[in-house]
């Protein structure tokens, strides 16, 4: 076990410890602790984990948790911070099938030393870790994401170990949270375990004006990684046609560079109207782009609620999403639902780019759906009460 020197010395850099009182119901008692566990740290724009806690973490603090949240080296920003939520950043193999292994074994080591009343753990990769922090006596909630042994962008060996996370995480988790329903119907079948449902939430404070030089609603969007499991290469197929008339804005990397990738900079460089943006770190841009959209596309194929598919209904982008259980869980009635090929895609983007009449109500119906289903207020207060009863209650 690392001791208290070398921690200090070579793995915790964190704020300093906050000294003002919590303003949440709990203000006059001995703060609840909680360590966050398994994302690129807070705040961070990297991804669905990190998007998530952003938000959450302060509305723990507001409801009187002493939050810790744990990263990785320059994966954070310096603006955005709320004083509250304590950062500790651990080292770790920036590798692509090992990161998340080795980060979060260092940050469960911490864990365990700090000894929080709670954890919650981001991602099955980290269920061999569990038993660390069950011994120690701390109980864990895990946020088990997507079905991550699916997806196109893993090897043999990552899927191997992905499926191990799973197993150890359906055997040592003391409770789990999926953010889809479909999801935790394949968790009760396969492993049978029960499980919280927490989806994502979405910001409904308007864009500011900024200028982007796209006419509104005469435009394509796509936000995602550049993997094929979000049905990129498909995408990239339908652009050039869909360039004819309109501009196609894609928005997004791979991470780590590769073919995808390449295919989309070739296109932006050979077709004057496609632009390929890249990884976008400015929210605000980025929500004018899903607010001023002709038609949004959104091909997902793995996974549970996607955190871009409920920001694009909040901020009333049009969309256009392939046809599975999660899109179909997501968007209710308030999309249009494609199979994964280029002719199809082309043919329903377009369908949607001709009536302005069909975006409008899309784009009302999305925002109106988004607002009742999908709201942070609501996902953070059902982190701090699946936190609070696995606190006080039993597990299992």
């Amino acid at each position: 076990m690392c001791t208290r020197a070398l921690w200090s010395s070579c793995c915790e850099r964190s704020d300093p410890v906050r000294t003002a009182e919590p303003r949440g119901s709990l203000a006059k008692t001995r703060a609840r602790s909680v360590a966050i566990i398994g994302t690129r740290g807070y705040p961070s724009y990297y991804g669905g984990f990190e998007t998530a806690v952003r938000h959450v973490a302060p509305r723990l603090a507001d409801d009187g948790w002493d939050v810790t949240v744990y990263g990785r080296p320059g994966t954070t920003v310096t603006t955005d911070t709320d004083p509250r939520v304590r950062r500790v950043t651990t080292f770790g193999w920036d590798r692509k099938s090992a990161s998340t292994l080795t980060y979060g074994l260092t940050a469960v080591l911490h864990a365990v030393w700090k000894k929080p009343d709670v954890a919650l753990v981001m991602n099955v990769a980290n269920g061999p870790w569990l038993p660390l922090l069950k011994l120690r006596g701390i109980r864990v909630i895990v946020n088990v994401d997507g079905i991550e042994w699916e997806r196109a962008k893993w090897g043999a060996l990552a899927k191997a170990v992905f499926r191990a996370g799973a197993w150890m995480t359906g055997k040592f988790a003391d409770r789990l949270v999926v953010d889809a329903r479909a999801l935790g119907d394949h968790w009760k079948r396969r492993y049978r375990r029960a499980s919280v449902f927490i989806p994502y939430g979405g910001d409904f404070t308007p864009a500011p004006a900024s200028s982007i030089p796209f006419e509104r609603r005469r435009y394509v969007l796509v936000v995602a990684r550049l993997v094929p499991e979000n049905t990129i290469e498909e995408f990239l197929e339908a652009a050039p046609e869909l360039a004819e008339h309109h501009d196609v804005v894609i928005v997004g990397s791979s991470g780590y560079g590769g073919p995808i990738d390449e295919a989309a900079k070739r296109l932006s460089a050979t077709h004057p109207r496609v632009h390929w943006l890249g990884h976008v770190r400015d929210d605000a841009y980025l929500h004018r782009l899903w607010e001023d959209a002709g038609a949004y596309f959104h091909g997902h194929s793995v996974g549970g609620t996607n955190p871009a598919l409920v920001q694009a209904m909040a901020s009333g982008a049009p969309t256009v999403a392939r046809d599975t259980v999660y899109t179909r869980e997501v968007l209710g009635d308030t999309g249009v639902f494609v199979q994964p090929d280029a002719r199809s895609i082309v043919a329903a983007i377009s369908a949607v780019l001709a009536s302005a009449d069909q975006q409008e109500a899309l784009s009302a119906a999305a925002r109106a759906r988004a607002r009742t289903e999908y709201t942070w207020e609501r996902v953070g207060a059902a982190y701090s009460n699946a936190l609070e009863e696995l606190r006080r209650g039993p597990t299992g």
